[in-house]
């Protein structure tokens, strides 16, 4: 990383703080970096912290392709309460407790939430349905119903558990997790459905991200400290880091230049960062019927 200058165009890589919205550690970053262009790859909840991957100049262009990436978090699920956001920042809806929980069956409830499955999202969450946020239709009091989606977990391991009462006297199970997902995957969903295969309710009480793609927590600073010295990886660094990497020749990087869409050689599926002779970052494509079809051009 360097220290960046006005107007920096590459990547900020921030722990963010509990309290903070994603759109208020962008609104503090414009400042810092002194520029309107920055935008954040992947929202993370209020309550949570950790890894806030921000764009600041070109490498917004990148974000859009960051945010589809692999994320790893980890948390804490409360077993033996549900509440209406599915996270402790929402009100107590059901406090059925959990006292002498199996552990095989916890085991096999985290099972049943591995791999390929199907997830319906929290209510209070930003997805839209039909042009309106669903927390936003949660608030209003309406009752709807979210479909499911597709998402993966790759990876949910338990890393400890303790058997505690909560402060209003319920008796409740804490488990510390550790989840690495697709993009899209809700944490505090998995925590109610992990409360809710086990038959006790749950809900999350801590998040942290720890990574969103290749960059996790030993990258990140604290907005204080993006303060005292911006640290920016450039555009080409971030590029190669995050996507496969096609370097081309003069010619080639010409005609890219000039919108033509010249014949790849068998490229991995997904973004590719294609860089010129000099090292310099030209675009992101993606291989279309052999040929590259670009997604953002950067040069």
């Amino acid at each position: 990383m360097k220290r960046a200058a006005t107007g920096p165009d590459g990547l900020v890589v921030v722990d963010k703080p509990s309290g903070f919205t994603s759109h208020d550690v962008v609104a503090k970053m414009r400042g810092i970096a002194r520029t309107r262009r920055v935008g954040h790859a992947g929202t993370l909840d209020p309550m949570a912290t950790g890894v806030l991957v921000i764009g600041v100049g070109k490498a917004t262009r990148l974000l859009g392709h960051l945010a589809l990436t692999e994320k790893e978090y980890q948390g804490t699920v409360r077993l033996g309460q549900t509440t209406v956001t599915d996270d402790a920042e929402g009100e107590i809806t059901a406090a059925a407790g959990a006292t002498a929980l199996d552990a095989d069956a916890v085991r096999t409830a985290i099972a049943g939430l591995t791999g390929d499955i199907q997830q319906v999202p929290s209510k209070v969450s930003a997805i839209k349905i039909d042009g309106k946020r669903s927390y936003t239709r949660v608030r209003e009091g309406e009752e709807f119903e979210l479909p499911a989606r597709p998402v993966t977990v790759s990876s949910f391991t338990l890393r400890e558990r303790r058997d505690t009462v909560a402060p209003d006297g319920t008796p409740v199970v804490d488990l510390d997790i550790t989840v690495v997902c697709s993009s899209g995957t809700y944490i505090r969903a998995l925590a109610r459905d992990l409360g809710a295969a086990l038959g006790t309710g749950g809900h999350l009480t801590a998040l942290r991200r720890t990574r969103v793609g290749p960059y996790g927590l030993a990258d990140a600073l604290t907005l204080d400290q993006h303060q005292e010295a911006l640290e920016v990886m450039p555009i080409a660094d971030a590029a190669a880091a995050a996507f496969p990497r096609w370097d081309v020749d003069e010619d080639q990087a010409r005609l890219l230049g000039n919108g033509v869409r010249i014949a790849t050689p068998g490229l991995p599926a997904g973004p590719v960062a294609v860089f010129a002779p000099d090292g310099s970052l030209l675009a992101l494509i993606e291989e279309q019927g052999g040929r590259a079809r670009s997604l953002a051009v950067l040069a």
